[in-house]
């Protein structure tokens, strides 16, 4: 696969192209009503609620917008007209950081993941992709892990951070025992209690990630990636970071795409189908078994599992396919996240924590260290 075809192949890559067009637009002269974002919210808007999804345009011309019908095909005309300047390093943590907060694995996709999947738009992304592609600030998406770069981000009270009795946290190898009896657990209890049909109205943990510490590199400006890449966030606006030690000779699984993560399920395979049904058929659209990584016999032959960026955006919230019955999602993971399934990787000591505040007064949100006052 080339760097364009990763990111044509995917819902969050399509959305990480869609959301950097609106952007380049907003340099133009285009006039509103003719803009591309226009008609890209309309018909957005009409593919949300052709899926019942419930979304309601309220406000001054908001009746005759419910009216205006636009196409798909009227989308992608606009979009070819939409001027690409220069790639910066910023403009991509911005729409990368937009399209890791707009998967919902939970619900059916959005209106914008569906319009930007169409044969016609997807079309006019590709001369998008090929844009962002072939930027250096892009290069180290398709990168395996940066072992002497690592970071660790919690969003927690800074007090409670300082203060955590490290004698009191269980080793890794302990959470990920309970963990495994926690998941089989689980499966046996919802396969009878929750309902067969993938189409019913129920919900349940949707994620696939390890129960474990989880480290990203630094990006550009020094701020460590986890501060921006966050699936379902919160709005944290306060995290401690500390750096990751990462030994030389350390085993580290790379998934750079969905090949490989189907080959992780193979080789350890632990069945969810009950558990994870609901979420994953209302994501993917697909009925049938679903398993994930058996995460503690992961363990036993790695130290770390690293998703490159290029690998969540072509494959993230995706069926996975490993043969005709049986397919995975990679969900709740962050782009360039390094899940650590030993202790092998240790955090720095606490003198080493760095405070982080996030200033959501401009448009994007930028993350600085906590100055003293």
């Amino acid at each position: 696969m080339s760097a364009v075809d990763w990111l044509l192949a995917g819902p969050r890559g399509r959305r990480l192209l869609l959301e950097y067009a609106l952007l380049a637009e907003e340099d133009s002269d285009v006039d509103a009503e003719d803009s591309f974002r226009a008609a890209a919210l309309l018909a957005s808007y009409r593919l949300d609620v052709d899926q019942g999804a419930g979304v309601v345009m309220f406000g001054p011309g908001a009746e005759e917008a419910r009216r205006t019908v636009v196409t798909a095909d009227d989308v992608a005309d606009r979009l070819s007209r939409v001027p690409l300047p220069e790639v910066t390093a910023g403009v991509l943590r911005s729409v990368l950081a937009a399209a890791v907060d707009h998967a919902m694995y939970w619900q059916p996709p959005s209106g914008e993941d569906i319009l930007a999947a169409t044969a016609s738009v997807r079309g006019e992304l590709e001369r998008i992709a090929e844009h962002l592609a072939s930027s250096p600030h892009a290069q180290w998406w398709s990168t395996g892990l940066a072992a002497a770069d690592q970071w660790i981000v919690e969003w927690v009270d800074t007090d409670r951070q300082f203060r955590r009795d490290p004698a009191a946290t269980p080793t890794t190898a302990e959470t990920l025992r309970r963990y495994g009896v926690r998941t089989a657990k689980e499966e046996e209890r919802a396969a009878s209690e929750r309902p067969a049909d993938p189409a019913a109205a129920f919900s349940g943990e949707w994620w696939s990630v390890p129960p474990t510490r989880s480290s990203t590199r630094s990006l550009f400006d020094g701020t460590p990636a986890e501060l921006s890449f966050v699936e379902d966030g919160m709005g944290w606006q306060r995290a401690v970071s500390r750096r990751m030690r990462v030994p030389g000779g350390v085993r580290v699984y790379e998934i750079d795409g969905a090949q490989a993560w189907a080959q992780l399920c193979r080789e350890f395979t632990v069945e969810v189908t009950a558990q994870k049904r609901h979420d994953w058929y209302s994501t993917t659209g697909r009925a049938g078994r679903w398993v994930i990584p058996d995460w503690p016999r992961v363990a036993e032959h790695y130290d770390g599992i690293h998703l490159t960026v290029c690998g969540y955006l072509a494959s993230a919230g995706t069926a996975v396919s490993l043969d005709d019955d049986t397919s995975s999602v990679i969900a709740g993971w962050a782009p360039d996240e390094t899940y650590w399934l030993t202790d092998v990787a240790a955090a720095g000591d606490g003198d080493e924590a760095q405070v982080w505040v996030c200033d959501t007064d401009g448009e994007h949100p930028q993350w600085a260290v906590e100055r003293p006052r």
